[in-house]
C-alpha cells in the first residue's frame, strides 16, 4: 500500500518532537538522581585523608615559591631534599586525617609532630583547611581550627627515639621519606616510610601506619622498624600546671597516660590520651618536652591509639569527668 508523503512526514515530525521532548527529561531525571547520590556520598562520610602540594611554582633554597600557585591533592608523595619546616609546600605541612569528630596532621618534615584540628562540626573540612591563607588554620573559624600548642615536642602521639636521658631524636637525619593516603568506607589512612633515619648513633628504617574509623576520635598506630633499636617511644606535649593521668585496663593487659586542661592556643580544655600495651613498654617517663612511652626494643610491630577531646567539639566532652569516662571505658574495650 503506498502511504501518502504529508502524512508520513506528519508523522515523523510528531515522533521526533515526542523524543526530544521525552529525552531531556530523562536525561535530567538521570542527572539529578546521579548528582543526589555524589551529594549523599558526599554527606555521609565520616572519615577522610589527604595530602596536597602546592603547583606552579619553584623551589629557591628550601623555600617553594611563585605567583598564582595552586594546591594539588596526590595520593603519595616522597618529600624533596628541599623540604623541611616552613618550606611553604605542603597544605599545613604535612597530611591530614579526620573522622566527623577530630582532625590530625602530621608535620611532614624534620618535626615529624602530630598537630590537632579541633572541629566545631561534623563534617570533613581537610580539604579546605589551609587554602585561602597558608596559616589561616591558627584563626578560629566556624569549622574550628588548629589548637594544639605543639612547640618542640611529639604533639600527641607521634615517635622519636629516647636517648634515655632527657631528649628525643625526632627526624632530622633521614636519607628519605615518603607518605601515602588511604580512603575507603572502613576509614582513612595515612602511611609513612622513612629510609635511614639515624639516632643515637644507630640506623633504621621506619614503617608508620595511622588510621581512623568513622564516628572515632581515636586514631590507630603501627610502627614497623627494620630491626630492634633502643629508645623508640611515643609521647603526649607536657605543660607546667596540667597533670599527668595514668590508668591500667581491669585485665592488665592496656594501659593509658592521659592529660586534661589549658594545653590549646585558644586557650580552652583539651583532653589527650595514649592508650599501649602493657608487654610492649619498657617504661614510662618525661623527656624535655613530653610525657613519653619508651618502648622495649624490637624488630615486630608496635601499636598503640591515640585520641583528642576538645572543649568546644560538637556535642563533644567538654568537662574533665566526662573525659575520664571516656577513656576509662575505652581502655576497657581495647
Amino acid at each position: 500500500m503506498k502511504v501518502n508523503q504529508p502524512i508520513l512526514g506528519g508523522l515523523l515530525a510528531v515522533i521526533f518532537l515526542l523524543s526530544c521532548k521525552e529525552s531531556p527529561s530523562k536525561k535530567s531525571a538521570d542527572s539529578a538522581k546521579e548528582s543526589n547520590e555524589l551529594v549523599s556520598t558526599k554527606s555521609e562520610r565520616k572519615t577522610y585523608a589527604e595530602i596536597s602540594v602546592k603547583e606552579g611554582g619553584e623551589w629557591e633554597g628550601t623555600k617553594y615559591v611563585g605567583e598564582n600557585l595552586t594546591f594539588k591533592n596526590l595520593e603519595y608523595l616522597k618529600a624533596p631534599d628541599s623540604l623541611t619546616d616552613h618550606s611553604y609546600y605542603v597544605r599545613y605541612e604535612g597530611p591530614g586525617w579526620e573522622s566527623n569528630k577530630v582532625g590530625y596532621r602530621l608535620y611532614f618534615d624534620w618535626r615529624n609532630a602530630i598537630d590537632i584540628f579541633g572541629k566545631k562540626v561534623d563534617t570533613m573540612v581537610l580539604s579546605k583547611v589551609g587554602r585561602d591563607n597558608y596559616d589561616s588554620y591558627h584563626e578560629d573559624s566556624p569549622w574550628g581550627m588548629d589548637i594544639l600548642k605543639a612547640g618542640s615536642s611529639l604533639g600527641i602521639g607521634s615517635y622519636g627515639r629516647f636517648d634515655g636521658v632527657s631528649s628525643v631524636a625526632h627526624f632530622k637525619d633521614v636519607k628519605s621519606r615518603d607518605v601515602a593516603v588511604s580512603n575507603s568506607e572502613k576509614g582513612s589512612g595515612v602511611t609513612l616510610n622513612y629510609n635511614g633515619w639515624t639516632a643515637n648513633e644507630e640506623t633504621i628504617d621506619l614503617k608508620t601506619d595511622i588510621f581512623i574509623e568513622p564516628d572515632s576520635r581515636i586514631t590507630k598506630v603501627t610502627l614497623n622498624p627494620s630491626k630492634a633499636v633502643n629508645g623508640l617511644c611515643t609521647g603526649i606535649v607536657k605543660f607546667e600546671d596540667v597533670e599527668l593521668l595514668q590508668k591500667d585496663s581491669d585485665n592488665g593487659e592496656w594501659a593509658y597516660i592521659a592529660t586534661y586542661g589549658e594545653q590549646t592556643l585558644v586557650p580552652d580544655q583539651l583532653g589527650m590520651v595514649i592508650f599501649y600495651k602493657k608487654d610492649d613498654v619498657e617504661k614510662v617517663t618525661e623527656a624535655d618536652h613530653d610525657h613519653i612511652i619508651v618502648f622495649k626494643p624490637t624488630a615486630n610491630t608496635i601499636t598503640y591509639h591515640f585520641a583528642a577531646a576538645w572543649e568546644k567539639e560538637k556535642e563533644g566532652i567538654s568537662t574533665k569527668d566526662g573525659f575520664l569516662a571516656y577513656i576509662d571505658e575505652t581502655l576497657n574495650q581495647l
